[in-house]
């Protein structure tokens, strides 16, 4: 590690990134969520719940890479909010009213993994159920035990889940994984294998919406049924889809039963709780977006045309990790030229940059949450006339967009701003005959939420303080394109993480350059790894 020449860098980086309490403990972050955080979470949510019911929460899959070898284990967003616990097989259950579980009366109860040590020799301590009651300061019960323990279902009036876990593997050899564990719960609560969530979902949404704004839901039923042919013949969207007045609209909303097992209400709830951030999520949030932000700097002192863009990935992630990022929040984005119009391109294959733009699209997910920062660089540290113009056309759309970044404005509103300002600028530039073509190269929306989830979870309505959106307007022309050929396979997005407050905005990574001249001259000073050469193999 001492040949990398890094000392001076991050141990000045670490002084400025990392908070005191964070240095204070060599074994583990001490700036993570503490207990309390989820416990209040629980209580919010549990308050929520009509009389007579239960809220069941499902830990992640464990998901299989090849053969005995499976992916790192990433918890399930809502149960990591709700418990802290980071580990697979496991179930959370809040009733609404205190039960007697435990020798207790508790209205919550966690069911973990117990200890095995000869599970821990191969793949690490767990918490055991005296762990996790101790560090997560909850009723914690083993979950060889949830086959036995009792739901009275007739005494429920409501029986709250969001869709289930699928794809789920059955390890025939534990009674007690995460598929047991659903096939117990679906016998407890009488599910049958054939049910489907989605049906549920669009009841509800019909239920709730449907006289309010009937254009709406009937254009929202449309597409969801085209993802869902199997719900075409269902008879209450059927007629809901049917009806041609306000009368029978009526007829057809009332008809819908309302079900004893809701798989709408949570995603709704936890959505209005995760959109608005508190300040120990924002810490949270703020950390990892300033380490995405440096890891941007470090690229862009780096980067050269003889680089591949798997060394540009590299080199965010190495920063991510010194900084002490445990994962990236979502597969690295690294497209050179023509690859950066590929939205979502993630191969990374191309062996060297050469003279093109570079768009990189990383995150750094710290403490669970994660960041999501991309800027575009000329490989060869100078932009073109032409890269300049379509970089600064969505620079411009960025600026437009931040300016609605406002609580009480539409959710779109960002969006709207940076889609006309492109429209305009396209044309101006001859790409586009007329303002309607914008999409053909700039096909995306420009924000969602940021969170436990690159794309977290909120209500998509109005904004409202303590939320972290993205802002990201791009252009696209990929080769082929039926515009001059100066402007095939440039790709320039550009992606800043910001937070509303009620006084305006605030853009979390702003320290990573973003005009054209903060670029060049940023690119322009000696990187730490200039002198870093390895040995070429044979």
């Amino acid at each position: 590690m001492a040949a990398f020449r890094l000392c001076v860098l991050l141990v000045w980086a670490t002084l400025v990134i990392a908070p005191a309490q964070a240095r204070t403990n060599p074994d583990k972050p001490s700036d993570t969520l503490d207990k309390k955080f989820h416990q209040q979470r629980r209580e919010q949510l549990r308050k929520q719940l009509p009389p007579r019911s239960v809220a069941a929460f499902f830990a992640n899959p464990v998901r299989n890479r090849a053969n005995d070898v499976d992916y790192y284990f990433h918890q399930d967003p809502n149960f990591y909010y709700l418990t802290g616990y980071k580990e697979p097989n496991a179930v959370l259950l809040l009733f609404s009213e205190p039960q007697q579980i435990g020798g207790k009366q508790t209205s919550e109860v966690l069911f973990v993994q117990p200890n095995d040590p000869k599970h821990e020799l191969w793949n690490g301590k767990r918490l055991g159920v005296e762990g996790a009651a101790k560090a997560l300061d909850i009723v914690t019960l083993p979950n060889t035990g949830f086959a036995s323990f009792p739901i009275d279902t007739a005494k429920l009036q409501f029986i709250f889940i969001n869709e289930l876990p699928h794809d789920v593997r059955d390890d025939a050899s534990d009674q007690a994984d995460l598929y047991s564990l659903l096939q117990q719960f679906k016998t407890k609560v009488g599910l049958a294998d054939s049910f489907n969530a989605t049906r549920g979902m669009l009841h509800a949404v019909t239920r709730a919406q449907g006289m309010a704004q009937p254009k709406e839901v009937k254009a929202y039923l449309q597409d969801a049924l085209q993802q869902e042919p199997a719900l075409r013949n269902d008879k209450y969207l059927k007629a809901y889809l049917e009806a041609t007045d306000a009368r029978s609209r009526t007829k057809a909303v009332a008809a819908i039963p309302l079900p004893k097992i809701d798989t709408y209400s949570l995603g709704t709830l936890l959505g209005e709780m995760r959109e608005e951030k508190t300040e120990e999520e924002l810490a949270l949030l703020r950390k990892a977006v300033t380490i995405s932000a440096q890891g941007q700097i470090e690229v862009m002192k780096v980067m050269h045309p003889g680089m591949s863009e798997m060394e540009v990935q590299g080199v965010h992630e190495f920063v991510h990790k010194k900084y002490g990022a445990q994962h990236v929040g979502y597969p690295s984005i690294v497209g050179a030229g023509n690859n950066g119009c590929v939205l979502h391109y993630i191969d990374s294959s191309k062996p060297k940059l050469g003279n093109e733009l570079v768009l990189m699209d990383v995150g750094a997910e710290y403490g669970g949450y994660t960041a999501d920062v991309t800027r575009t660089i000329p490989a060869n540290g100078k932009f073109t006339p032409e890269q300049k113009a379509i970089y600064e056309l969505v620079l411009k759309a960025q600026e437009a967009g931040f300016k609605q970044c406002r609580v009480g404005n539409s959710f779109q509103a960002p969006g709207k701003a940076a889609q006309e300002v492109i429209a305009e600028g396209l044309q101006k530039l001859g790409i586009i005959k007329d303002k309607a073509s914008v999409r053909q190269y700039f096909p995306h929306g420009t924000s969602h939420y940021l969170g436990l989830d690159v794309h977290d979870a909120g209500t998509y309505g109005a904004f409202r303080p303590n939320t972290v959106i993205t802002v990201e307007p791009g252009i696209y022309i990929p080769e082929g394109s039926p515009c001059d050929k100066k402007w095939w396979g440039i790709g320039v997005r550009i992606e800043d993480d910001i937070l509303i407050t009620e006084k305006g905005w605030e853009n979390l990574s702003n320290l990573a350059p973003r005009t054209v001249t903060e670029i060049e001259k940023v690119m322009a000073q000696p990187s730490a790894l200039e002198d870093f050469t390895l040995p070429k193999l044979d």
